[in-house]
C-alpha cells in the first residue's frame, strides 16, 4: 500500500469526549452540584452555607441605637493541648431614651467578639424608669466584688458618675443622677452591678396616679 492510499483512509472519531461525559460527577463540583438539594441556593439571605444564621441577623439593631465598646481584652485559656488565645469584648448599646443593654462575648478575632457581644446586648435590653428627669429612688446593687450606688438628682445636675457606670447611664438616657462605685474597679463587674441596680428601680404608685391628673389639667 502506497503512502497516498494510506493518507486517504478515514480516521475513526475520537471517543474521549463521550467517555468524559459518561463519567459520574461528584455533587457540589461543576454541574453535579445542582443535584444536591439545590446546593447553589445555600448562603443566600441571612443564612450561612452550613444552614446557621449569620451573626447579628436574629435581632436587628435599630438606627437610633448607639453602640460603645467598653473593654477589649486578649484572654488566654490553658488547655491540655496548649494555650488557646481569644478576644473578649464588652459592649453596651442604648437609644438614650430609656432602653439600654450590654453583652460580653469571646471570639477568635476582634471583629467576631464585638459582633457577638453586640448581638447579646440587643437580646438583653431593659427599660429604665424615669421620674422628673431622674431615677425614682436611691438604689444599691452588688455583683461579685463590685458595689454600685445610684441616687436621684435635681434638674441641672447632669450625670455625676465615672468609669463604665457613666457610659451605661448616658446610653440609657438618664439626665440627672449621682453614682458612686464602692467596690472593685472591674469594668465587667461594674456594668453588671449597674444593670442589677437599674432593674431594681420602680416607679412609685403616687407618681403613676398623679400623671393622668397633670395631663388633664394641661
Amino acid at each position: 500500500m502506497s503512502e497516498e492510499q494510506v493518507n486517504k483512509q478515514p480516521v475513526a472519531p475520537a471517543a474521549q469526549p463521550a467517555a468524559r461525559d459518561n463519567r459520574p460527577q461528584r455533587g457540589g463540583r461543576g454541574a453535579g452540584g445542582q443535584n444536591r438539594g439545590g446546593g447553589q441556593n445555600r448562603g443566600g439571605g441571612n443564612r450561612r452555607p452550613g444552614g446557621r444564621p449569620r451573626q447579628g441577623s436574629e435581632v436587628p439593631l435599630e438606627s437610633d441605637y448607639e453602640e460603645k465598646n467598653l473593654d477589649i481584652a486578649r484572654v488566654t485559656r490553658v488547655t491540655k493541648g496548649g494555650k488557646r488565645m481569644r478576644f473578649r469584648a464588652l459592649t453596651v448599646i442604648g437609644n438614650r431614651k430609656g432602653r439600654v443593654g450590654y453583652g460580653v462575648a469571646k471570639g477568635l478575632d476582634f471583629s467576631l467578639s464585638v459582633t457577638k457581644a453586640g448581638t447579646q446586648a440587643r437580646k438583653a435590653l431593659i427599660t429604665v424608669p424615669l421620674v422628673n428627669d431622674t431615677i425614682p429612688h436611691p438604689v444599691e446593687a452588688k455583683f461579685a466584688a463590685s458595689r454600685i450606688l445610684l441616687k436621684p438628682a435635681p434638674k441641672g445636675t447632669g450625670i455625676k458618675a465615672g468609669g463604665a457606670v457613666r457610659v451605661v447611664l448616658e446610653l440609657a438616657g438618664v439626665p440627672n443622677v449621682v453614682s458612686k462605685i464602692l467596690g472593685s474597679a472591674s469594668k465587667i463587674n461594674n456594668v453588671k452591678a449597674t444593670f442589677a441596680a437599674l432593674k431594681k428601680l420602680k416607679i412609685p404608685q403616687k407618681a403613676v396616679e398623679d400623671k393622668p391628673k397633670t395631663e388633664e389639667t394641661k
